[in-house]
């Protein structure tokens, strides 16, 4: 098969039957996993333990009491902005891999200038991922901590690189923090790593917020909540950075250690997992593709007709998901200005007043050197107050966007409705679940601009200008420009914000579009075979089954 590195062995075997087979019948959904199995059988066998959970779950801030000092950043704010793995080193280092594959050595000192949202906002440095090697991760010699950006609500921060990463999981630990409630975010998270790792670990942060017989009553709920709606059992452990945290940690250990301790059986059975969730799902795109080859030609294009109607139309798809995105990018600038109009504007204007009669009586000096030290300062201060709106006050921003993401989600959902309930009503087959995500990327925060306070440069003629004449009207003019400042940085924030956010709902369409693509071509690909194949497609099958059913048989890991 064209450009597949072959792995030998029985795990290799399975793999390369299945990338064959997905090649053939164009099964384009399929291609992220098989990929992370390949580059699992072909490096280095560190068993990859993912810390993921949702905005503010306390992920970082777990790693940080794990590995035993602050190396990863935390705030009141999204944080993590970039993967980043952690694993035993003889020396500390830490190692930048930029999405050019340029490689960076930095210091641990450093790494926060490209990890964090902060300091790289919307990972505007391309930085691929962050590895940091520590002397302390000894103990767990064969694993690699992975801290990733936070999934959760509408507007996530790099949410789709979670998303991207999930099938190099070896182990989960789904971080759930104690001050929030099980949400169906995280069953829908627990559920889908389960096709990726069968180790999923929940772990409850912050549980010093509660006591005792609370913590009980939480983990009971959590276990009978997960049986119920995943029909499966997972263990759920307790942490807390601020007490009691050695007692919760030796807990943890139980699971690193062990898997650290076994670790090429547990390696093994990890790849088998995931070699097996990949036959399923191909197994269950065959099942459509066996179905048409029992056709005619005449008969197979009548389905391919039936299944693929007007409803599941790529253009109309298209046509209504651009609609969804340009009524909610319309309406962007107008909700952030009378937003931030109706909020901020009269009350920033009189922190500003205030703030500037304060400060005025103390600068000394001629026309120009007041004029500078206003400048100066209005510029510390808008920058100040802007950056403080941005940080604080995003989430009043982006109600276009959680519209956006809700319309292009429930477009796309019945899109794969419709087009699974016209498979069954054809073929009379239930065709495999598919996970359907669509990924946010929240918007960076914006340059403020700033503003010269004269139209004419009086202050180039400043010797014409006797301050003991002319200070108090220089400083009443510069009180005079305060609101319209105001109202000049409240605007330009509302556009730098409306560009950030349209940005993102144009993102979210194609890639929304691109998924839209991928699953009629492979359907329509699977329905237009030029001649029957009901026999080949049997002994494909067959093969597949035989990877499901015998996956004792796949015991053997060999590099290239």
């Amino acid at each position: 098969m064209d450009n597949m590195s072959t792995v030998s062995g029985p795990i290799g075997s399975a793999l390369d039957t299945i990338q064959k087979v997905c090649a053939e019948y164009r099964i384009l959904s399929l291609a992220r996993h098989i990929d992370a199995c390949r580059d699992l059988l072909t490096k280095d066998p560190l068993i990859d333990v993912a810390i993921i959970g949702q905005f503010k779950a306390g992920k970082s801030s777990f790693l940080n009491s794990i590995i035993g000092k602050p190396v990863l950043p935390v705030g009141v704010i999204p944080v993590t902005t970039v993967i980043t793995r952690l694993a035993y080193a003889r020396s500390e280092e830490a190692t930048v891999t930029f999405l050019d594959n340029r490689r960076l050595r930095i210091s641990l000192d450093e790494v926060e200038l490209f990890i964090s949202e902060a300091r790289n906002p919307a990972n505007e440095k391309n930085v691929e991922l962050v590895d940091i090697g520590l002397p302390h991760l000894q103990h767990y010699e064969g694993l690699r901590l992975v801290d990733t950006p936070g999934l959760g609500s509408v507007f996530r921060y790099n949410t789709e690189v979670s998303r991207e990463w999930l099938p190099e999981v070896g182990m989960a630990i789904v971080a759930i923090s104690a001050d929030r409630p099980l949400s169906e975010s995280d069953l829908t998270l627990i559920g889908e790593l389960t096709e990726y790792t069968p180790k999923v670990v929940l772990l409850l942060t912050k549980v010093d917020l509660l006591s005792p017989d609370q913590q009980k009553e939480v983990v009971e709920f959590f276990k009978k909540t997960v049986k119920r709606e995943l029909n499966k059992d997972f263990p759920v452990l307790l942490y807390s950075v601020v007490s009691e945290t050695e007692i919760y940690r030796r807990w943890l250990d139980q699971h690193l250690v062990a898997l650290s301790g076994n670790h090429s059986s547990e390696f093994a059975g990890i790849i088998r997992h995931k070699i097996i969730s990949l036959a399923r799902n191909t197994l269950g795109y065959l099942e459509i593709a066996l179905k048409t080859s029992r056709q005619g030609d005449k008969d197979r294009t009548a389905l391919k007709k039936l299944i693929l109607d007007e409803k599941v139309n790529y253009d109309l798809m298209q046509s209504e998901l651009s609609l969804i995105a340009r009524e909610n990018k319309l309406q962007t600038r107008t909700l952030i200005a009378s937003y931030l109009d109706s909020t901020h504007r009269a009350a920033l204007t009189e922190k500003v007043r205030t703030a500037l009669t304060g400060q005025m009586p103390l600068w000394k000096g001629n026309l120009w050197k007041l004029t500078r030290k206003y400048e100066e300062w209005l510029a510390d201060t808008m920058t100040t107050e802007m950056e403080s709106i941005s940080k604080t006050r995003y989430r009043n921003f982006l109600g276009t966007l959680k519209k956006a993401h809700a319309g292009i989600s429930r477009s796309v959902m019945l899109f794969r409705n419709l087009l699974d309930k016209n498979i069954e009503k054809v073929l009379g087959i239930a065709p495999a679940s598919i996970e359907w995500n669509v990924t946010v990327t929240e918007p960076g925060h914006p340059d403020v601009a700033f503003v010269h306070p004269f139209d004419f440069h009086f202050d180039l003629l400043w010797f014409l200008f006797p301050m003991c004449v002319f200070r108090r009207a220089f400083e009443r003019h510069f009180l005079k420009l305060v609101p319209r400042t105001v109202e000049i940085h409240l605007s330009r924030l509302a556009y730098q914000w409306e560009v950030q956010i349209n940005k993102v709902i144009d993102e979210m369409k194609d890639h929304a579009l691109e998924y839209v693509r991928n699953e009629l071509s492979t359907i329509d690909s699977l329905l237009s075979n030029a001649e029957p194949q009901t026999h080949k497609i049997r002994s494909v099958i067959e093969e597949l089954e035989e990877i499901v059913n015998h996956s004792d048989g796949m015991k053997e890991r060999k590099k290239v």
